[in-house]
């Protein structure tokens, strides 16, 4: 019975479509599947052809364009975050790509790129050596103080409270070094591995390179 009804409306409405194009003008019709997939027609847009997305259809029963289904909330919502998302990784991704252009333009070689790693490594150990020169004076310092403190104890006197408010200082002076040299060591050891990682990308790049000039 659904199947006689679907071809009665299929040839009343290519009946229809050919009375109008009598007329020379073209006419469009709104072609939409609902959710059992069975196909329906219309003049104008309604709210099932926009729930579900439709084809607009010339009076040849040709798609002159496809429009796709609306989106609920939370499909906008996903859209709309996978849209970010791609937006921030294409912008990181060309940032990347500028960045290596660069650096194979400032090292032309491995060795010059090697190079500039060891001049940071350098830097980063001058700043180590100076730190721990820094606290051996620090803690010498305190040493001196805490030396005081203790030849008045051994003679039997009282701590002057300047000398006490020295040493809690010069304490705090020792461990602020400490944690400063503690920080740069770890740094150094970072860039180490960085370092290691960095050189396996240029080489690779400089691979590619190779092989982009020999093409050429």
């Amino acid at each position: 019975m659904r199947r006689s009804l679907f071809v009665i409306a299929m040839l009343a409405l290519t009946a229809g479509l050919h009375a109008q194009s009598k007329d020379g003008v073209s006419h469009y019709r709104y072609r939409w599947k609902d959710a059992a997939g069975l196909p329906h027609y219309s003049d104008s847009l309604t709210s099932d052809a926009l729930k579900y997305g439709y084809d607009v259809v010339s009076d040849r029963g040709i798609v002159v364009q496809h429009v796709d289904r609306q989106l609920t909330p939370e499909e906008r919502a996903a859209a709309e975050k996978a849209a970010t998302e791609k937006a921030t990784n294409d912008r990181q991704a060309e940032q990347r790509a500028r960045e290596d252009r660069q650096m194979m333009s400032a090292y032309p070689t491995e060795a010059d790129y090697k190079k500039s790693q060891q001049e940071s490594l350098d830097n980063q150990d001058q700043q180590i050596a100076t730190t721990r020169n820094n606290l051996r004076i620090q803690e010498k310092a305190l040493t001196d103080l805490l030396t005081r403190a203790g030849d008045l104890e051994r003679a039997k006197q009282p701590i002057p409270k300047f000398l006490n408010d020295s040493i809690a200082q010069q304490r705090d002076v020792v461990a602020h070094q400490r944690d400063t040299l503690e920080h740069q060591q770890t740094t150094r050891d970072g860039m180490v591995q960085k370092n290691a990682r960095d050189l396996e990308h240029y080489r690779a790049l400089k691979v590619a390179q190779d092989k982009e000039r020999q093409g050429q």
